[in-house]
């Protein structure tokens, strides 16, 4: 498969300039320079910064000069450490992957619509002529399939604005359900050049959100190991509503090869790499990761055996998230291991 350069071994600063109060002392204090120059030494070839419209833009689309001089902060320091950046724009207004935000109507409302393309046009003004280095993801986790038509359709119009001001610049273009694996082979587009197909993978939820306050019904005293017997993962998704939709996958996995190996992220990633070496474009994973309530044994399990199909496939990747949002890197929880998961994800 095509290999994405420059893009295999990242990392996520989530909860910086998105996800958050979206206040000054977070932006001056939550990610600072040092952090750059930490996963560079652990060795990362880039970082993805998501960022919120709200950073950028008032409630009344007025532009914010303070909130994009934090863009250009990051690509400055990712420069210093050599290191390559993803700019995802991961709540526009009108849509946010997380029904908390409260943000609707963007796929039915065409001035939300515009003011998306204008922000596009925004970033590619100021930050396009750094296409060596810095790639533009559209947005995070489209949620409904029932969206895609349209998506695809706001997709092709972004595409066409941003390449109008800067045509070098790589776009990245995910799917529904979240950025899901399965939703790749639909990104069906008129042209791909230049494009990366984006997804995100935190399979088996049940194992990766165990106890997750924000997942619909979710026990929050709810644990799990990983690895262990699809089939009894299967059973323990019949208590969550969330998860009910995959149990049929899960009870035919363990009666073919009960104890999950890596052959679950082969099967898991099977379409989307046969739909990226079609097309002749790379396959790009923008988060994967464990939540902090997970036994440290488990998540390392888990790391090792996502990397070996990851690495195997010349898929980049960026592992969800450096600090605290409940998968921090750098934590309390995390100690135990860190060494042994810097050496998975960036050796």
């Amino acid at each position: 498969m095509t290999k994405w350069e420059g893009y295999q071994k990242g990392i996520n600063f989530g909860g910086w300039l998105s996800q958050c109060n979206h206040t000054k002392e977070r932006y001056d204090n939550f990610i600072k320079e040092e952090d750059f120059k930490t996963v560079s030494e652990w060795g990362a070839d880039h970082v993805r910064i998501p960022v919120d419209y709200n950073l950028v833009e008032t409630k009344e689309g007025a532009y914010k000069e303070d909130g994009f001089a934090y863009i250009q902060n990051a690509i400055n320091w990712c420069e210093k450490y050599n290191l390559n950046m993803i700019l995802d724009l991961h709540k526009t207004m009108g849509f946010s992957f997380d029904v908390g935000e409260q943000e609707d109507g963007f796929f039915n409302n065409e001035s939300y619509q515009e003011r998306f393309y204008l922000l596009w046009e925004q970033f590619a003004k100021r930050f396009g002529k750094y296409y060596k280095r810095v790639a533009f993801e559209l947005l995070n986790e489209v949620t409904s399939p029932d969206y895609m038509p349209t998506w695809l359709s706001i997709v092709e119009i972004a595409i066409k604005r941003i390449r109008a001001i800067e045509p070098n610049v790589t776009i990245m273009v995910g799917g529904y359900y979240n950025n899901s694996v399965e939703a790749v082979k639909d990104i069906k587009l008129s042209t791909y050049d230049n494009i990366i197909l984006n997804f995100h993978c935190y399979d088996p939820i049940v194992f990766t959100h165990q106890g997750a306050h924000w997942v619909p019904e979710m026990d929050t005293e709810y644990r799990t190991v990983f690895p262990k017997n699809a089939g009894d993962y299967a059973k323990e998704m019949a208590h969550i509503p969330f998860c009910q939709n995959l149990m049929s996958e899960f009870e035919e996995m363990g009666r073919r090869e009960p104890l999950i190996t890596s052959a679950y992220f082969e099967m898991l990633f099977e379409s989307a790499i046969k739909t990226a070496e079609e097309i002749g474009v790379p396959l790009y994973c923008g988060e994967y990761g464990v939540i902090d309530r997970a036994d440290t044994t488990s998540i390392l399990n888990w790391y090792k055996m996502i990397m070996e199909v990851l690495k195997k496939h010349d898929i980049g990747r960026a592992a969800w998230s450096y600090r605290e949002m409940d998968f921090g890197f750098v934590d309390e929880h995390m100690k135990p291991i860190i060494e042994d998961i810097k050496k998975e994800l960036f050796a």
